[in-house]
């Protein structure tokens, strides 16, 4: 027996596969590898430095993108997530470098955007002693992130990794952050294959689809004579506008979007009536205090929609389909909620609704449309004297023929650019919505164009957020990402501005801005650069810029107090539509 023990156990030895020794930081790699990803974006520092040099070795792997600041990592990660589908990657050290994650991790959650963040973080024995850099970041972002982790072993790395993407692509996406400690970096342990999470106990992302809440719906729709649909972000996220084209083909339903919704429905469609909120159409907003059938989709209703929530559609009965059930029934009453994604209750939907015209009710959208086009559009488009807003975006439009992708800032030109830009293709248009993030734009732009290198990316910003993150100028000259930049100048915080003018009595209080000489600035970055403030320049300028093939630059010069109307005033509801400034005393 003894013999037979002593020759059994060689040939047990041989069987058996070594595994090869790998770092924490190495397995890191090789799970994000395993996930698909293949750009990174990042800003290197002490407490990731082990992360970095394993990532020496994996150039044929990961493309890692050089960023000036961790806030244009992630807004760099939302614009290649928010074009491309898939969750953006970002690295970044403990303490401050964490912390600079901060608002593009709130942007991102209430955006619903699926960005993988990775800090680094000082030795798990310094944990709680104030360490260099040392900050708590687990609990600094657990209000900004869709899910976090802090992981102090090498052999919890791999599944963090799985478990993070998981939670960031599904359901609702958003935000999630891995800290690792510098010893898990480092740890040698045996290398296991990355494993995919499929599911979670205790996180059911997509909810099951009931046929009864469709019924419903569709019974409301059926007897509508007057319905409206507002579309969303969800529309997009979850591949749904083919879906929404073909029930509002069906049914002859209006179609207007969000902000964030804006082309998840072709903005030439007989169908598309317009944009809604504070600065959208005059019908959307009038129209939705008139339709008797509300059908929300994939949106929340957030403040810039509704206004003044207890005088919101109350003749209406509203439909809402959402798949994160926190947002139903969270800001208006909802008569039949539909929680479910947005694509499967919309092909369902088509099955149990009846066809029907509502040409009469959407001649009603076109008719107010028509008198916001006489008092306001066609001012913007035919301006007295300076450039205008409104004019630059439309020869934007159609020389690119609603085409390429568009990424602004918060301010003035996102709300004109949201007018007047006729999205016509999905993931199109990129914008921070919900935190309305100044310097979201220019890191965006370079993260969407990497994420669609095949479209013509243009970021269109304001002189105010431009210099918030202008710094990554540098990423784009080091890397030569050939996206267009155009900035609209007046020498203001131009929303602010037009606040103070309407409701402060033209206080104008610290809203001037004296800027410095954008050309110049951007020619030290090696971006060929342009100005324009003759209308006889404009449209050449654009072609020039638009045919570049190297990044570039054009600067607008417009007129310093134009105002974006229509507007609705804050406390009004969406029928108190203001389309010029009220009368001065």
């Amino acid at each position: 027996m003894d013999a037979l023990l002593t020759k059994s156990e060689p040939k047990a030895e041989t069987d058996k596969q070594p595994r090869k020794k790998m770092t924490g930081s190495e397995v890191l790699l090789e799970s994000l590898v395993a996930e698909g990803v293949e750009t990174i974006f990042g800003y290197p520092g002490g407490a990731i430095m082990p992360v970095y040099d394993a990532l020496y070795h994996y150039a044929d792997k990961l493309n890692h993108i050089l960023v000036r600041h961790e806030q244009g990592a992630i807004h760099a990660a939302q614009g290649f997530a928010r074009v491309s589908g898939k969750p953006g990657v970002v690295f970044a050290t403990s303490g401050p470098g964490a912390t600079n994650l901060v608002t593009g991790l709130a942007d991102a959650l209430i955006d619903s955007t699926p960005v993988v963040c990775i800090t680094g973080q000082v030795f798990a024995h310094l944990l709680g002693t104030d360490a260099f850099q040392e900050t708590d970041v687990v609990n600094t972002t657990i209000p900004v992130t869709k899910w976090n982790v802090q992981v102090t072993e090498a052999k919890d790395i791999a599944d963090a990794v799985a478990k993070a993407f998981y939670i960031a692509t599904t359901g609702r996406p958003g935000p999630v952050l891995i800290d690792i400690t510098k010893n898990a970096q480092n740890e040698l342990i045996e290398g296991v294959a990355h494993k995919k999470c499929e599911a979670i106990r205790t996180y059911k992302p997509k909810p099951v689809l009931q046929h009864s809440q469709v019924e419903a719906a569709a019974e409301l729709i059926n007897n509508a004579k007057r319905p409206y649909i507002l579309a969303g972000q969800g529309v997009l996220l979850s591949g749904a506008s083919d879906a929404l084209r073909a029930f509002s083909e069906k049914t002859g339903i209006p179609v207007a979007c969000t902000l964030l919704g804006l082309g998840s429905f072709p903005t030439d469609h007989p169908n598309y009536v317009g944009f809604l909120g504070m600065h959208g159409n005059y019908g959307p907003n009038v129209n939705t205090n008139e339709c008797d059938v509300l059908i929300g989709i994939g949106m929340r209703f957030d403040d810039r929609v509704t206004g003044n929530v207890a005088r919101y559609a109350k003749q209406a009965k509203i439909v809402h389909i959402e798949i994160d059930k926190a947002e139903i029934r969270k800001i208006v009453h909802t008569d039949v909620a539909v929680h479910a994604d947005a694509k499967e209750a919309l092909e369902a939907l088509i099955g149990y609704c009846k066809p029907a015209r509502h040409e009469q009710w959407i001649e009603s959208f076109h008719k107010l449309n028509r008198v916001e086009y006489d008092k306001v559009i066609h001012k913007e488009f035919s301006p007295a004297n300076q450039l205008s807003m409104g004019e630059v975006i439309n020869h934007l439009s159609n020389f690119t023929n609603g085409e390429a992708i568009v990424v602004t800032d918060v301010g003035q030109h996102q709300m004109t650019t949201s007018r007047y830009y006729k999205f016509k293709e999905p993931r199109t248009q990129v914008t921070s919505g919900g935190a309305g993030t100044m310097g979201f734009a220019l890191p965006a732009a370079l993260g969407a164009k990497l994420g669609m290198p095949h479209k013509q990316v243009v970021a269109v910003i304001g002189d105010g957020g431009y210099q918030m993150t202008v710094q990554e100028l540098g990423t784009i000259m080091q890397y030569k990402i050939p996206v267009k930049i155009l900035v609209l100048n007046n020498s203001f915080l131009g929303m602010v501005r037009q606040w103070q003018q309407l409701f402060h009595e033209k206080r104008y209080s610290f809203t001037e801005m004296t800027n410095p000489d954008f050309v110049k600035l951007a020619e030290a970055y090696s971006i060929p650069a342009r100005k324009v403030e003759k209308r006889s320049e404009l449209q050449d300028a654009i072609r020039e810029m638009l045919d570049a093939k190297t990044p570039y630059f054009l600067e607008a010069v417009v007129g310093k107090e134009d105002n974006v109307f229509p507007m609705v005033p804050a406390g009004g509801c969406v029928s108190d539509v203001m389309l010029e400034p009220p009368t001065q005393k």
